[in-house]
């Protein structure tokens, strides 16, 4: 019998990436490219929507090529997207209006203390359960229509078109301009703050809010389920799943039951407990957010926390400052010294998202002395990121009925072995990571597998997980909380920081 396998494209913030997996799970081929950074102005961060397509039109053959295989022996196909980046444009010729808004770009930071004003959080929190933050798409859309002549009406009259990533290249992959279909699976949806958390439907309160158009919206449809036959690149190939890349992440460590959480570290950092079919509205700073919907079943729930820079500060560590020459190398570098210094980094460079959600918030450094080195600013880095994480888990432990056990984690910093302790450490958890690391597509690939029938049910796919390193709590406690209590002194002076006003 002639093998099949499942084809996951992964299109995230810094590239996208096509990997086929076979019935066990196991990583078959991958190809990826990365696509350009665009900063036009501070706090602008812009994608070239054209430029992810056209990759995709790349890796998709090359992943094929590596593995020998023909589009006929793909079963299904399963995306996996970069989460609330805004994509608009033209239904007729195809063509994006502008450069895609990435999740990252603070822009909107303006209208965002307009709308915590009036209506306020509790609007939202009933409505959509995320709070008004330059983090979503609708807010991206406001922007749009405000600031690009004449957008609105042609939205109105169905002339152009928005969606998220997944749909961009759904619409592509499907027709695009000759009929593309225009979807977005409930997992995105529930991250442009225009849905309603407990219908699944565009909710008509929030886009009168925000004055979006319905002619320009995606249908909502199920994170699993058949789509449509993909065209040209996959002839005759099933899209059969689509999920925000978050929620692939906890689909794909097969944290399937209340209470099991992953985290993902990679350029920010995301948390997701698995709430089931119970609806959490949190009270300490988490989103609550659509973890995945099979078919006709009901959704499954999870809570979030999103943290904005993690492995981006380690990019800012090699990039800006000079100061290592490779990512990997920050670990090397930090093991130089036994411990901070007394030095920490907050890195709010897009302003802190969960559990505080201050976009006004700004980077600092504390703690310098003379007897800081590179080593010390080193350390400060990756702590950051397991101090950012206790932060989040707090939250996750005040707003759950069961605090956490176990933290499974996966994404590219995941092999920094001394960033992973020390998460265990100031968790005061055990951390495990699964043997496949790339949880984002295998999460894509079950999800598609399972509605093309390639896999039959939840419990293969459990038995797919295998464990590939655990790190365990040593640090004293005392110690933890001491310098867990240095850390948020540090983010308050975050907090604290005004830009200084220029001559006048």
């Amino acid at each position: 019998m002639v093998e099949r396998y499942v084809l996951s494209i992964d299109q995230g913030t810094n590239s996208t990436r096509c990997i086929l997996f076979d019935h066990r799970g196991r990583l078959v081929s991958v190809a990826q490219r990365e696509h350009q950074q665009h900063f036009p102005r501070p706090g602008w961060v812009e994608h070239d929507a054209v430029e992810i397509w056209q990759n995709l039109q790349r890796v998709v053959p090359e992943a094929l090529s590596v593995a020998a295989v023909d589009a006929d022996r793909i079963a299904a196909v399963g995306l996996a997207n970069q989460r609330e980046t805004t994509v608009v444009w033209d239904r007729r010729t195809g063509a994006p209006i502008g450069r895609a808004i990435v999740w990252q770009d603070t822009r909107t930071a303006s209208l965002v203390e307009e709308l915590r004003r009036q209506p306020g959080d509790e609007f939202f929190q009933e409505r959509c359960s995320l709070v008004p933050s330059t983090y979503f798409s609708a807010l991206r859309l406001r922007w749009l229509f405000d600031h690009v002549k004449g957008l609105r009406q042609r939205a109105q009259d169905g002339e152009v078109l928005f969606g998220t990533m997944e749909s961009w290249l759904i619409w592509n992959l499907t027709g695009g301009a000759d009929g593309g279909l225009h979807i977005t699976d409930v997992t995105n949806a529930s991250r442009t703050m225009l849905m309603n958390i407990r219908t699944l439907t565009w909710d008509d309160e929030l886009l009168a809010l925000f004055g979006v158009p319905r002619p320009m919206l995606p249908e909502i449809r199920p994170s699993a389920e058949p789509y449509a036959e993909a065209g040209a690149l996959l002839p005759g190939v099933r899209i059969t799943a689509a999920l925000g890349d978050q929620q692939a992440a906890l689909f794909g460590q097969t944290c399937f039951s209340p209470g099991e959480a992953k985290c993902t570290y990679g350029t920010g950092s995301f948390l997701l407990l698995n709430t089931g079919t119970d609806l959490v509205r949190s009270r300490h700073g988490l989103l609550t957010t659509v973890a995945y919907k099979i078919g006709d079943q009901p959704p499954v729930y999870a809570l979030e926390g999103s943290i904005a820079v993690t492995g981006s500060l380690v990019q800012w560590f090699r990039d800006r400052l000079g100061l290592i020459s490779s990512a990997p190398e920050i670990e090397t570098l930090a093991r130089t010294v036994e411990d901070n210094g007394g030095c920490y980094i907050v890195p709010a460079f897009s302003g802190l998202f969960a559990p505080r959600w201050r976009s006004d918030a700004r980077g600092v450094i504390v703690g310098l002395t003379s007897y800081i080195t590179k080593g010390h600013l080193a350390r400060a880095v990756l702590e950051a990121t397991g101090w950012q994480t206790r932060e989040v888990v707090d939250a996750m432990n005040a707003d759950s009925s069961v605090p956490l056990k176990q933290l499974k984690v996966d994404g590219g910093m995941t092999a920094d072995n001394l960033l992973m302790q020390f998460v265990a450490d100031v968790l005061d958890v055990p951390v495990v990571r699964p043997m496949v690391a790339e949880t984002v597509s295998l999460g894509a690939a079950y999800a598609a597998g399972l509605a093309a029938g390639y896999w039959p049910d939840l419990e293969v796919l459990r038995r797919n997980w295998h464990r590939a390193a655990e790190w365990l709590p040593m640090m004293d406690p005392g110690r933890r909380e001491a310098e867990y209590e240095d850390w948020q002194r540090a983010v308050e002076r975050s907090l604290g920081w005004a830009r200084p006003s220029g001559p006048t």
